[in-house]
């Protein structure tokens, strides 16, 4: 027995295996294909639109911005083009909302997570970050050679600079054109300059700028698996009907490389199709949370089997439900077989519905829009000659570019009169809410006078259009209490 107060080798404690493994950097190679095509254009779309919009202009008239999509936060409204949408129709933005997400379902439903292997920000900024670490230190086989250099000498420092600053200016125009929402474009981008803008605009900028740098350029495919909840969310939108990327193994299998391949399937093992893969996954091994469904091993595997002679898609778009048709030598479905089903046609019915209800909503908006708010300190007020007084506060939204005069009328009981100068005319300030105090009263012993509580009806014209929009409340007479 060992000595008391010693511990023998076989009573040490072996390490306990360690639950987190460091990260290896993905270095994707360069591939060429349709699917690489369809995301260079879809890139270059996304990202143009994102950086042009603030700069569109568009006319709506001298009392308005001409930016045509703004977020104008100081006035409380969003432009966007000829529409005009203000704080009480926030239900448009919803709608907006809901329509997003019901197109994510579909698109999810019928091909999987297309969405983010071609359109989703963190994707199409990642691709471009990887196209600058291209053109700056290389392929593949250089980028890999340069990350596993230990000596930081005078060209790996060079390269890293370089590559870092193009990063930042790419950063910072992403944060530069997010804030170019929010203001007049040219006004912000000069204030900017001669630093004269808000310390919110500065700070914004920096925020976006460092996210942008360290999400495209360091985290990558880490904000995909860990930090983005769609790959957990996606499997309630699909089926086995939903066309995704995968490996048919029963044409590939078994592997084998070089000569001797007698009873071989397709695939030679060439690992193309993990080495452009940003995610760094083996399609091979089956569907995979990581798995974005971007194509590249397809355009990979096809280039691959076209030089050793075989037919492309081993690798393709498929859906688990043509395995069974697929081992037996049939052809699979057609491909609008899978699209069109009962899961995509509802999410499909959805989509338009919400679509069609904010479309007829636009277009039957008022467009006068006013509250009416009876004064209730004191209910009424009886005045010397023995007739009611009512008082009301009208708020009066103005929705156009100038200002327009406004007459305001009551209807709905004989007796009443409305106590205003000017005949009730107003004149409302453009694009700007305007608070008028109203008067209504009611001669002494006439019926609304004498009665509790008289409904009637509070108009408002708009004398430069015609257009007439009411509001129905009461007037209380002198038994209330």
């Amino acid at each position: 027995m060992p000595a008391q107060g010693r511990l023998s080798v076989s009573d040490t404690p072996s390490p306990e295996p360690s639950l987190y493994a460091s990260r290896e950097p993905i270095f994707p190679r360069r591939v060429a294909g349709r699917f690489r095509n369809l995301k260079w254009i879809i890139m270059i779309v996304t990202l143009g639109i994102y950086y042009v919009t603030p700069w569109l202009r568009w006319d709506r008239g001298p009392a308005l911005p001409d930016q045509a999509v703004l977020i104008d936060l100081a006035h409380r409204r969003f432009f966007f083009f000829w529409i005009e949408i203000w704080p009480h129709e926030f239900y448009f933005v919803a709608g907006l909302l809901i329509m997003a997400g019901l197109g994510l379902f579909l698109f999810t439903s019928a091909l999987g997570r297309v969405w983010c292997g071609y359109a989703c920000p963190q994707t199409v900024w990642t691709d471009l970050f990887i196209l600058v670490e291209r053109w700056i230190e290389g392929d593949r086989n250089a980028r890999l050679r340069l990350h596993r250099q230990k000596k930081l000498d005078l060209r790996k420092a060079r390269l890293r600079v370089t590559k870092w600053t193009a990063w930042l200016l790419i950063g910072l125009a992403t944060g530069g054109a997010w804030v170019f929402y929010f203001a007049d474009a040219p006004t912000l981008a000069r204030d900017l300059v001669t630093l004269n803008a808000h310390p919110v605009a500065y700070t914004t900028m920096a925020i976006l700028t460092l996210t942008t740098f360290f999400f495209g350029g360091f985290a990558r495919e880490q904000i995909c698996i860990y930090a983005c909840p769609w790959p957990r969310i996606q499997a309630a939108m699909m089926d086995e009907d939903t066309l995704t990327v995968g490996y048919r193994d029963w044409r590939g299998e078994p592997r084998a490389k070089g000569r001797g391949r007698d009873g071989a399937g397709d695939c030679i093992d060439c690992n193309a199709c993990v080495n452009v893969c940003p995610v760094g996954i083996d399609i091979r091994d089956g569907q995979q949370l990581e798995c974005i469904t971007c194509a590249l091993c397809i355009d990979a595997c096809d280039d691959v089997m076209a030089k050793i002679g075989k037919p492309r898609g081993l690798i393709d778009y498929l859906a688990l439900s043509d395995e069974p048709r697929e081992r037996q030598g049939a052809t699979p479905r057609p491909v609008w077989q899978h699209i069109f089903r009962p899961r995509t046609m509802m999410y499909t019915a959805l989509w338009a519905l919400v679509g069609v209800g904010l479309v007829f909503a636009l277009f039957i908006r008022p467009e006068i829009e006013l509250t009416v708010a009876p004064v209730r300190n004191p209910t009424y007020v009886t005045l010397a000659d023995g007739s009611i007084r009512n008082t009301y506060e009208v708020r009066l939204l103005n929705k156009h570019g100038e200002d327009r005069p406004f007459r305001i009328s009551v209807s709905g009981a004989d007796a009443l009169r409305l106590d205003m100068a000017a005949n009730g005319d107003v004149t409302v300030p453009a694009n700007e809410t305007y608070l008028q105090r109203v008067f209504v009263v009611a001669p002494r012993g006439s019926d609304p006078a004498e009665a509790e509580r008289t409904g009637f009806r509070l108009w408002v014209e708009d004398l430069t259009t015609g257009d007439r929009a009411f509001k129905d409340t009461v007037f209380n007479g002198r038994t209330t209490q």
